[in-house]
């Protein structure tokens, strides 16, 4: 009789995920630890795995505070009882006092980051690895970054997703004092300096995390083919030198990929409770207009629901966003369009966006441009009711907003840049292609230019924009989708085992 193989075993570690599936055990819908995209990817790809019947388990915090805001229906005694009896045992909470008290994912310095991300990997190693055995580790981010140290040691196969390029930096004694054995693998390690021994590098040469964990793994990727392209041709200083050169490395050893993120499903006109106005690809002419109008009414823009609407959807730093070419530009454009009543909305927060209410306040232009901090719900309507949206980044290792403007049939106006060279084309009507209108270079010029663009666009005859925006909804929900990201996630790892992830 022919063996019969098990599906492989695999153990995705994260620090943070917005849901689990509800077949994963009883507490997985209270498992919400969210800070960024990463929580998004993790969730999706996770889920699509089970779904699939794929043997897969999760390691992540027990981050008890956050989790008991959704916990209310339970007892404490109860949640415990939950907690022990999960079927299968496939949600590996690490449980350390580290962790149950936090209001947030991550501390709010540094070294604290750093002794949390320790205590995790600490017991992922000791504990969560030799009880699941793992046929492949899929770690994220600085906070798992030793763990492929570990998983080549042991023979794992192991996957390092690069979500942000940020990295701290210990000594081993550092991190042996936290529990971790990192002299069973210390020669995996990335150091500052070429170490000469074990003794020699204890104290004092400190270990590089986020390279370290692109040094060990056996396959690395980032969150968009470009921006990967971009770092290993070495064409953004930001990044250090050992991240750039071992990245390069991964890459021409063929053993580097980029995944694009993808929205939280939640982001779609046609369910999306936040809006005045629910609509999709055929109806969202109406559908926008409505929801424009409320948010004119909502800021204290002038009310017209055939005015352009610009909104700015990214954090106002100058460092990274590019919000400096708006102030440039920003009286100019309303001035050139001013009969058309254009209009911009700022939902963001950030130190520059005092720049911006002084534009306003100098000029005189309450009634065309609005200011607002960061709010989730507003940030919602902003997408209904916008024409186009802003984000001229210098650089951008995913990017979501030009992802979910065109769900919401406002269309980006972009710098051509990292992800969002991976997912936009510049629109021309003509040809019935592209999604947006994109600027090469990084200039207040390029923006105005990517801005007429746009407006020349808006200024064509309605029903040849109709047609456009309803093609551009329908192609973007297909496209920038969790389903898709899975997918590719789930090529990688059958790549890596060299044998299908689920059995026949």
């Amino acid at each position: 009789m022919a063996q019969t193989h098990r599906n492989p075993r695999i153990l995705i570690v994260t620090p943070e995920v917005t849901y689990l599936p509800n077949r994963m055990g009883n507490l997985a819908n209270y498992l919400t630890a969210k800070a960024g995209g990463l929580a998004d990817v993790s969730a999706a790809l996770i889920s699509t795995l089970f779904d699939q019947g794929a043997d897969v388990h999760v390691a992540l915090p027990d981050y008890r505070s956050l989790f008991s805001d959704r916990l209310a229906p339970f007892l404490k005694k109860e949640h415990v009882t939950i907690q022990n009896t999960m079927p299968d045992d496939r949600i590996h909470l690490i449980e350390d006092r580290a962790f149950f008290y936090l209001d947030n994912v991550y501390a709010s310095n540094g070294l604290e980051n750093t002794k949390l991300a320790l205590t995790f990997q600490r017991d992922v190693i000791n504990y969560v690895v030799p009880r699941v055995k793992p046929d492949l580790i899929h770690c994220n981010d600085w906070m798992t970054a030793l763990i492929p140290a570990m998983a080549r040691q042991r023979r794992i196969p192991c996957l390092f997703t690069v979500h942000n390029i940020h990295t701290v930096r210990a000594p081993l004694s550092y991190i042996e004092d936290r529990g971790i054995d990192a002299a069973a693998f210390w020669h995996h390690l990335y150091y500052e300096r070429p170490p000469a021994n074990y003794e020699e590098s204890r104290d004092f040469n400190k270990l590089d995390f986020l390279t370290s964990g692109i040094f060990a793994s056996h396959f690395v990727n980032t969150v968009s083919p470009t921006f990967l392209l971009e770092v290993v041709e070495g064409r953004h200083k930001f990044v250090e030198a050992s991240i750039q050169r071992e990245l390069a490395n991964k890459w021409y050893a063929g053993c580097a990929a980029g995944i694009l993120n993808a929205p939280d499903p939640s982001f779609n006109p046609k369910n999306d409770k936040v809006l005045v106005s629910n609509y999709a690809a055929e109806n969202h002419v109406p559908g926008k207009q409505n929801n424009k109008l409320f948010l004119q009414e909502s800021l204290g823009l002038l009310k017209d629901e055939n005015a352009p609407l610009f909104f700015w959807p990214s954090r106002l730093d100058p460092i990274q966003k590019g919000c400096q070419l708006l102030t440039e530009i920003l009286y100019k454009v309303v001035s050139k369009y001013w009969n058309q009543n254009l209009q911009i909305v700022f939902v963001a927060n950030g130190d520059f966006q005092r720049h911006f209410r002084d534009i306003v306040r100098f000029h005189d232009l309450d009634n065309r441009v609005a200011v607002s901090d960061f709010d989730e719900k507003l940030e919602r309507l902003a997408y209904a009711a916008s024409d186009f949206i802003l984000m001229p980044s210098l650089f951008e290792p995913c990017g979501l907003p030009q992802m979910v403007a065109p769900i919401y049939g406002s269309l980006p106006v972009v710098h051509d840049t990292g992800g969002i060279h991976d997912t936009i084309l510049h629109l021309d009507a003509a040809k019935n292609t592209g999604n947006g209108f994109l600027f090469k270079v990084f200039d207040s010029k390029g923006l105005m230019w990517a801005m007429d663009e746009a407006m020349t666009f808006f200024m064509l005859k309605p029903e040849i924009r109709k047609k456009q925006v309803a093609r551009i909804m329908k192609e973007s929900i297909e496209t920038f989708n969790h389903e898709v990201t899975a997918k590719q996630y789930i090529d990688l790892y059958e790549k890596m085992l060299e044998r299908p992830l689920i059995n026949p």
